[in-house]
């Protein structure tokens, strides 16, 4: 924490070349990777389609204790991830599991961790108590660093480096640091990597041989994939559990009565709730603008989370039909194959689903690491390399606020 920042920036791109390239790359491959936090498998399937396309990354491990998600992980990619408890002392395990798998020490590592992030959700901010999950992300460093990997792959909620869980973000970090990696890290829009939706993440890259740059934004702002692009294509559903006798992923919650009757009220679309309409607590509290709200055709999705399925949980309404997101919309909408199918209970495929790494970011990280590791590309973004306190209570309601004014998040707007 050498350098006072006054903010992080949100949307840096140029061209840039890494500092201090080692004299270790370029690496030819095969490059092993391990996902820890696997969940359903977002962050690892853009490493395991560049593996098959190219044979340069081979999975050598996942973990996860979600056993829904893991069922989910195994029937998509072949692999079972070890429903392994990573908050005790597990470091000895995982090297012995990676072992099992084939894993070399001489080998080049990749190792990935998507830590629960609803503990640093801005969803949270009035709630007070401790979440004990947010001392994962500190615990995920010691595991990595202790295997020595050549890249640390880190994603989480914007909000991991505001001021209030900032700590959690700087023990990460001093780990790292001590460990000798160093850091680059960048609140991405997803959108910016074909995801038909406005999602805002952290992403943090760390490397033992040089400084890594962020991969550069594939799509501009006027090419956002949308809505239309993504789900118009599917049958209609009915809203009280309509599915799709071809798709099993496609069908939609049995709402009741009421729930659709102020859908209907809500115009089509990209259309909010009428005020009057639906529960009289939601014209009391400002801040609800999203809620029974319909997407809009022809702009991304707003960010899909955990509750999706449910209308009166945000702006998660079909923008024509007057029901929410079926399973496959959600899917799609968070960049998922058009046949990536989720096990587990209904309820339980969209936590599933809001809590993924979108893979179309997945995809263009993989090929952005082969490149920077291989030497075909000198390439990159560069965001914040160096790191201290941040003066905002909230990177989530800076970002709503400029999205709601029309206004692309960038460095100067966070000051």
């Amino acid at each position: 924490m050498k350098k006072h920042i006054q903010a992080l920036p949100l949307n840096v791109d140029g061209n840039l070349i890494p500092k201090g390239r080692s004299d270790k790359l370029p690496i030819s491959g095969p490059v092993d990777f391990v996902d820890f936090f696997s969940g359903c498998g977002g962050m690892s399937s853009g490493f395991h389609k560049v593996g098959l396309e190219t044979g340069y990354f081979r999975w050598r491990g996942a973990f996860d204790i979600d056993e829904h998600a893991n069922k989910t992980y195994e029937k998509n990619f072949g692999h079972k991830p070890v429903a392994l408890d990573l908050s005790g002392d597990s470091i000895r395990q995982v090297k012995s599991i990676l072992r099992k798998n084939g894993h070399r020490q001489t080998t080049p590592l990749i190792v990935i961790g998507c830590a629960p992030c609803q503990g640093f959700s801005s969803h949270k901010k009035k709630d007070k108590r401790i979440d004990a999950r947010n001392c994962l992300i500190s615990k995920f460093a010691e595991i990595a660093t202790s295997l020595k990997p050549d890249f640390i792959i880190m994603e989480n909620v914007p909000d991991l480096l505001a001021k209030k869980h900032f700590h959690h973000f700087a023990r990460f970090h001093e780990v790292l640091e001590k460990a000798g990696y160093k850091i680059n890290c960048d609140i991405i829009n997803m959108a910016e990597f074909g995801v038909p939706q406005e999602r805002h993440r952290a992403i943090v890259i760390a490397s033992r041989h040089f400084e890594p740059l962020l991969p550069l934004s594939l799509v501009a702002r006027s090419k956002f994939k949308t809505v239309r692009q993504a789900i118009a294509h599917l049958p209609i559903l009915n809203p009280q559990g309509g599915a799709d006798p071809t798709d099993r992923m496609h069908r939609t919650s049995n709402h009741r009565h009421q729930t659709i009757e102020i859908i209907k009220c809500v115009p089509q679309n990209g259309g909010s709730r009428p005020k009057g309409v639906g529960p009289s607590c939601l014209d009391k509290v400002a801040g609800f603008y999203d809620v029974y709200g319909r997407l809009g055709w022809d702009k991304p999705a707003i960010t899909i989370t955990a509750r999706c399925r449910t209308p009166s949980c945000g702006r998660f309404a079909h923008p024509e039909q007057n029901r929410g997101l079926s399973i496959r919309e959600a899917a799609l909408l968070q960049g998922f194959p058009k046949d990536f199918c989720f096990e587990g209970p209904f309820d339980d495929c969209y936590k599933q689903i809001g809590n993924a790494v979108p893979p179309s970011f997945s995809l263009a990280l993989a090929e952005h690491l082969r490149e920077l590791m291989a030497g075909e590309t000198s390439l990159g973004r560069l965001g914040a390399t160096t790191f201290s306190v941040s003066e905002f209570e909230s990177y989530s309601i800076l970002i709503a606020h400029n999205k709601r004014k029309g206004i692309k998040a960038n460095k100067s707007d966070a000051k």
